[in-house]
Parts: structure tokens; sequence; C-alpha cells
């Protein structure tokens, strides 16, 4: 018994070290932007709080007005005047209990690592953006910026009326944010940070193959 206890042991261990390997490399194959030969006349963003990565956008243009699928009402502030809306897909415990890494707990990990809870929509609003290490720009075209509003849109889980589901919570980051439910399961394999990656491939930009951190996608934008 011990000895089939210490197989077990090390095989998890073998997993856990490969899939660290394997996260901190992979990352550096780069996907190569794919230009559509248009003006790059939006600009986007990519934005991490140290665990999550956010897209940014504009808040509103000719192309889209996210401020009527996610309502301003539906933040504390209800502020009107933003010019920027943040938003990014993950696990719906990991978004409500665990804003910094400090607040991570043993039975959330778990869950959100092997597809055992639901996953949400996290949206920020912004005045301003202030780009940094944290925050980087990109310029893209109008097709690249519908097949990118798309894959963000197609995410979202909608009711009978086609409208996104708020998440009823006082877990807030601030009095510019809200939840919402989302499509798809968070894990090991795709994480908050995979789905943004994805949505630079969606958009045509530079990307890592793959990547479970933000490290992996801003290593490509410094």
């Amino acid at each position: 018994m011990v000895i089939l206890l210490l197989k077990i042991l090390g095989i998890i261990l073998g997993i856990i070290v490969l899939y660290i390997v394997l996260g901190f490399f992979i990352p550096f194959i780069q996907v190569s932007e794919k230009s559509d030969g248009q003006k790059k006349e939006i600009p986007i963003y990519i934005y991490t709080n140290g665990v999550h990565t956010d897209i940014v956008m504009p808040v509103k243009n000719d192309l889209q007005d996210w401020s009527l699928k996610i309502p301003f009402s539906n933040t504390i502030s209800k502020r009107t005047t933003y010019k920027f809306i943040g938003i990014g897909w993950g696990d719906k415990g990991f978004y409500l209990d665990t804003p910094t890494w400090a607040d991570l707990k043993f039975s959330t990990a778990i869950k959100a690592a092997f597809w055992m809870s639901e996953s949400a929509m996290h949206c920020t609003y912004y005045e301003t953006i202030s780009k940094g290490d944290d925050c980087k720009e990109i310029m893209i075209s109008k097709e690249q910026y519908k097949k990118l509003v798309k894959f963000i849109e197609d995410k979202f889980d909608t009711d009978q009326n086609g409208k996104c589901i708020l998440i009823p919570t006082n877990a807030v980051y601030g009095d510019n944010d809200a939840f919402y439910d989302a499509k798809g399961k968070y894990s090991f394999l795709n994480t908050c940070n995979t789905w943004a990656n994805n949505g630079l491939k969606a958009a045509g930009q530079k990307a890592a193959l793959w990547t479970p951190s933000d490290y992996g996608i801003f290593l490509h934008y410094k």
C-alpha cells in the first residue's frame, strides 16, 4: 500500500512539474500576427492585474457599443462617462473569491483545475487607460476588431431574450465592474489567460501558441 501511494504521489508530482515546465516554455512559441492589409485604427489593450488578463476596448465606436450589452447601471457607480471596458473570462470561484494570489483557497484551485465549477465574465469600465508593463496597447483594423468582438460575445451566456446574465454579488473589485455568466469550463489547460491569448489569435494578433499565465501573453508585447 505504501509503495502504491508513493507511486501515485510520484505521478501527481510528475504531472505538476510537467505542467510548470510546459507552461513556461510553450508560451515562447509565437503565433505571428496576421495582417489583413487594412488600416490599424482601433486601439485595444491587454491588461493584467497579476492574475487575470483582460482585453480592454473602447466602450463605443461605430462597430460596437458595449454599454448596450453591459449596462453602466450594473456597476456600483452607475457612471455613464467611462471610455473603456475591460473584459475577461475565467473560473467563477477564482473571480469572486481570488482577486489576488494571496486570496487563493485550496478548494477553489482544485475545483477550477479539474472542470468542477462554472465560469464567468468579468467586465470593468475605465475612464482612462495608462499604458505600462501591465497594460499594452495594440492597434488593430476594423475587420480584426469585428472578429475580436464576436469572439468575446460568443463567450457570454445569455437569457431567452439574448441578454447577458448579471451575477448578483458583492465580490466586485471596485465601483466600476460587474460579473456575468459565461459559457465553457475553466481548467488548468484552459485558464483566463488562455482565453485572452485565444482572443488575440482570433483578432489576428501576436500571441503565444498556448499559455496558462499572463506572462506568456505579455512576453510577446515587451
